[in-house]
């Protein structure tokens, strides 16, 4: 093995050993079962290494991380077998089917898009990655003050969505009822 190769090796080993809880952290909000996301998390980090070399910027190694975990992800959904067996009886309990969180998370990704690209990345990293600001600041290479002060007007800006749409979706309504009670 050439110098050359040892080092990326040491650098992968490296980065591995720093980011490893940030990025399970990742992995688990991609698949709901610990042990799928280790799996998950174990597959994308040895598909990153065949391409560690390629990857010029290393600052960037988390996002092509998180993007390899995604794209394992899909991948396995898109293979899994279903597990269903029909049967006669149908089962009693209800199940929460998750439709409002879905629903929730749809709903933050639009609004998150009204966010310009600095703000929706700082949103991102302390919110939805929970790092700290030290870290936003040290992955986006801006000031700890900047991060907070992005943060605080990009949350201002979402508040200010959301108020804006709720107002819409009442104002929507409210017009249905009055189109309704001209047609009766």
């Amino acid at each position: 093995m050439a110098s050359s190769e040892v080092g990326e090796v040491l650098e992968f080993e490296e980065y591995v050993r720093t980011r490893q809880e940030a990025l399970l952290r990742s992995a688990r909000r991609l698949v709901p079962d610990p042990v799928d996301a280790q799996d998950l998390l174990q597959t994308a980090l040895a598909r990153t290494f065949g391409r560690w070399d390629g990857i010029a910027d290393k600052s960037l190694a988390d996002a092509y991380l998180r993007r390899v975990m995604i794209n394992t992800r899909t991948e396995w959904w898109r293979a899994r077998k279903l597990d269903e067996v029909p049967t006669e009886q149908l089962p009693d309990a209800s199940v929460d089917d998750g439709t409002d969180q879905r629903a929730d998370r749809a709903l933050l990704i639009d609004v998150l898009k009204v966010l310009a690209p600095k703000q929706r990345s700082v949103v991102v990293l302390r919110h939805w990655e929970q790092m700290s600001t030290e870290e936003t600041a040290a992955a986006l290479g801006m000031s700890a003050g900047t991060v907070k002060s992005t943060l605080h007007r990009a949350l201002a800006r979402l508040r200010q969505e959301l108020e804006s749409r709720e107002l819409d979706a009442r104002e929507l309504e409210r017009n249905e009822r009055g189109r309704e009670r001209c047609a009766a």
